[in-house]
């Protein structure tokens, strides 16, 4: 059986490893001192000169240790708070010093810093279409930060621009998946659950960013409204489908205080009603409890049946 796909390219991958190097405060005085090495050869040279002996070969030691001192001090480098240095050797992947303060490793090392902060950028207004079908503009803030710094170097050509690329890659692909707006109980809607729908974008795009050694720490819709050439009819439809639902639930209220009443002044005796009136009951309470306006009292001075 082949090995699948997905664990061959995990197996390719260059794994982060940690390499601080010695302490850069305790390599400074020691660097420091050497210099004086060549100093003292090329000394030697001068008085060997000055005897009338043949001194090339001193000039010419004093000169190359010089050049090593040199070479020496390229192997200090400073790593701040929340940052890293990646290390190349020759091109081939070194290490990364995550140690903050003076450090010092071979002075062939190149050094690459890596900010490990958290980071965050608004995505462009994208136009889709929702669940529906409906066009629609939305937007999102992305919170992400590197977590493995050989991934974020090696594994991608420029890890911020696939951030923000796959950001709103996953962005449109979420928006995709849930309608605009719903009056329905237990529908997810872009505008009336946030937090399913936040915590569905940070899943999408966590898959997309892991690859890159990227973290991504919350993603939340910042904008979202239809489409200019839907909008006012879509606020149309959108205020109708609220007077509806807003409708059902008085008349699901009324109903039960009606029947609540009914059931009441039967279980008290205080009023024996046939099925006659209690449809007039039942009509007038409704008129009552659904009407928009308040209703007017009227008082009958006769008798319950007149």
């Amino acid at each position: 059986m082949g090995v699948p796909p997905v664990t061959v390219w995990r197996s390719s991958m260059v794994r982060e490893r940690l390499r601080h190097g010695s302490p850069g405060l305790l390599m400074l005085p020691l660097v420091l001192l050497l210099v004086a090495v060549p100093i003292r050869v090329w000394v030697v040279g001068i008085r060997t000169a000055q005897s009338g002996e043949s001194a090339w070969f001193y000039f010419l030691g004093a000169i190359l240790l010089f050049i090593a001192w040199v070479i020496t001090l390229r192997g200090f480098f400073v790593v701040g708070p929340n940052q890293a240095q990646v290390l190349q050797l020759f091109g081939a992947y070194a290490g990364t010093a995550k140690t903050p303060g003076l450090r010092w490793a071979n002075p062939f090392y190149t050094h690459k810093k890596i900010s490990q902060r958290v980071r965050n950028f608004e995505s462009s207004h994208l136009k889709v279409n929702d669940a529906e079908g409906n066009p629609i503009e939305i937007a999102a803030v992305v919170v992400w930060r590197v977590v493995e710094t050989a991934e974020a170097v090696f594994e991608v050509d420029d890890y911020e621009n696939y951030v923000r690329v796959q950001s709103e890659a996953a962005l449109r692909n979420a928006a995709t998946s849930y309608p605009y707006d719903t009056h329905e109980d237990g529908v997810v809607s872009l505008r009336g659950s946030t937090a399913i729908v936040a915590d569905h974008l940070k899943q999408e795009v966590q898959q997309r960013l892991q690859k890159a050694g990227v973290e991504a720490i919350e993603m939340r819709i910042s904008h979202l409204a239809y489409a200019p050439e839907i909008a006012a009819s879509m606020l149309q439809r959108q205020q109708a489908g609220a007077i509806i639902a807003a409708r059902q639930r008085i008349v699901e209220g009324a109903v039960g205080m009606v029947e609540m009443a009914l059931q009441m002044l039967s279980q008290k005796g205080l009023v024996h009603l046939d099925e006659e009136r209690k449809a007039a009951m039942v009509s007038n309470l409704l008129v009552v409890l659904c009407g928009e306006r308040a209703a007017q009292p009227v008082l009958n001075t006769g008798t319950i049946h007149q």
